[in-house]
C-alpha cells in the first residue's frame, strides 16, 4: 500500500478494538452472495461472521497441512478441524455477534410481550445510531410507553463476561476506565435521554460480580434496573418482570426521584420477593421433572414385570416357550406400545 494512501484498517490498542473505515469491495462473488442469500437487515452480522471465519482459517496453522494429507487421513483431520472451529465459533458467537443477535431477540420478545399484555408500548433497536452524547451509541433498545414519542426506557444489552458490577463505592477514578453494569445503565440513560435505564445480561455470559448482587432481577438505587435472562432456554421472564417495574415508574407520571431511599427500599423488597418466587418456581420445576422421571421408570418396571410374568405363567403351564413365544418375549413390542399409551395419557392430563 502506498505510504500516503488512507488505511482501511486500524487498531485501538487501548480498548483492544479493530476499526474499519468506510470502503467498497468490487467482488462479484461477494456481491452475489449478499444480493441473493442475505436479507438487508442481516448485512452487518453476515459481514462479521465472514470476517471471523476468514480470520479463523488464516490463523489455523494446521489447515494447509490437512490438505496435504492422503485421502484416507483427510476425513479424520477435517473432523478435528471442524471440532476446533465449532469450539472457537461458540466462544465468538456468545460474545460479539451473539450480542448483536440478542438485541434482536429481546426486541422481538418485548414487542410480543406488549402485544400479549395489550400495551401500546414499542421497542426499537438503536445500537447502531448515535444518541445525545457525541459519537456515543450506548443504549441498544429504546422503549416508548403507551404511545409516547420519546424514549421512556433505555435498555443496554451485554452478553459479555467482561462487564463487572461496578459499585461506585468500589470505583477508583484514577485507574483505567472500564465499563461496568452501573456505568452502562447511567450512560444509556444519559445518551438516550430516557427516564429509566436498564441493562440485560445472559446467564451463561455474565461476570460473577454481577450475579453476586443480582441472581435474576435487581434495582440499583439512583441508577436503574438489572435483568439476567437465559437466552439458550429462550427464557426472558426476568426481563418481563423488570420491564413491568420500570414501566410503572414511567406511568407514575411524576418526576420520580430514583435516588429516594423510600423508592429504593420498596423496589429492592419487591425484587427480593420476586427473586424468591422465581427460585422456588425453578425448584418446583426440578422436582416435577424428577417426579416425571421416577414415574416413567416405575411404569416401565411395572409393565416389564407384568409382561415377564405372563410368559413365566405360560412356561410353568406348558413346560416350554416355543420360538414364536421367545421372539415375542425378546422384542417386547406389547409393553412398548403400553408405555407410549401411558406417556400420551400423562401428557393429556397435564
Amino acid at each position: 500500500m502506498p505510504g500516503n494512501a488512507e488505511r482501511i484498517v486500524s487498531l485501538d490498542k487501548q480498548n483492544s478494538r479493530v476499526k474499519i473505515n468506510k470502503f467498497e469491495l468490487d467482488n462479484q462473488i461477494v456481491f452475489d452472495y449478499f444480493s441473493n442469500k442475505v436479507a438487508e437487515a442481516d448485512y452487518d452480522e453476515t459481514l462479521l461472521r465472514a470476517l471471523y471465519i476468514g480470520i479463523l482459517a488464516m490463523q489455523e496453522d494446521r489447515l494447509s497441512a490437512f490438505f496435504a494429507k492422503t485421502a484416507n487421513e483427510l476425513g479424520t483431520h477435517l473432523e478435528s478441524l471442524k471440532a476446533i472451529f465449532e469450539m472457537k465459533k461458540e466462544v465468538f458467537f456468545k460474545s460479539a455477534v451473539k450480542g448483536m443477535a440478542a438485541e434482536g431477540d429481546i426486541v422481538d420478545f418485548l414487542n410480543s410481550f406488549f402485544s400479549r399484555r395489550g400495551y401500546r408500548d414499542s421497542a426499537e433497536p438503536s445500537g447502531t445510531t448515535a444518541g445525545a452524547l457525541p459519537g456515543n451509541k450506548t443504549g441498544d433498545i429504546l422503549c416508548c410507553v403507551e404511545g409516547s414519542k420519546q424514549c421512556d426506557i433505555a435498555i443496554e444489552v451485554k452478553f459479555d463476561k467482561s462487564y463487572k458490577w461496578g459499585d461506585i463505592r468500589d470505583k477508583d477514578v484514577f485507574n483505567k476506565k472500564a465499563d461496568t453494569a452501573w456505568s452502562q445503565i447511567l450512560e444509556a440513560k444519559a445518551n438516550r435521554n430516557s427516564r429509566v435505564g436498564m441493562i440485560v445480561f445472559d446467564r451463561s455470559l455474565v461476570d460473577k460480580s454481577v450475579t453476586d448482587q443480582v441472581e435474576n432481577a435487581g434495582f440499583i438505587k439512583g441508577v436503574g434496573f438489572v435483568a439476567v435472562v437465559d437466552s439458550q432456554r429462550g427464557d426472558y421472564s426476568n426481563l418481563a418482570i423488570v420491564y413491568e417495574l420500570a414501566r410503572e415508574l414511567v406511568l407514575a407520571d411524576t418526576t420520580c426521584n430514583v435516588e429516594n431511599d423510600t423508592l429504593g427500599l420498596l423496589m429492592n423488597r419487591l425484587l427480593h420477593d420476586l427473586n424468591s418466587v422465581l427460585d422456588i418456581t425453578k425448584q418446583c420445576d426440578a422436582i416435577d421433572k424428577a417426579n416425571k422421571t421416577i414415574r416413567n421408570t416405575l411404569q416401565k418396571n411395572l409393565l416389564s414385570f407384568r409382561f415377564t410374568k405372563l410368559y413365566l405363567d405360560k412356561f410353568l403351564k406348558d413346560g416350554e416357550l416355543n420360538a414364536a413365544d421367545l421372539f415375542a418375549f425378546y422384542n417386547a413390542e406389547e409393553i412398548k406400545d403400553q408405555f407410549r399409551a401411558f406417556k400420551l395419557a400423562e401428557k393429556e392430563n397435564n
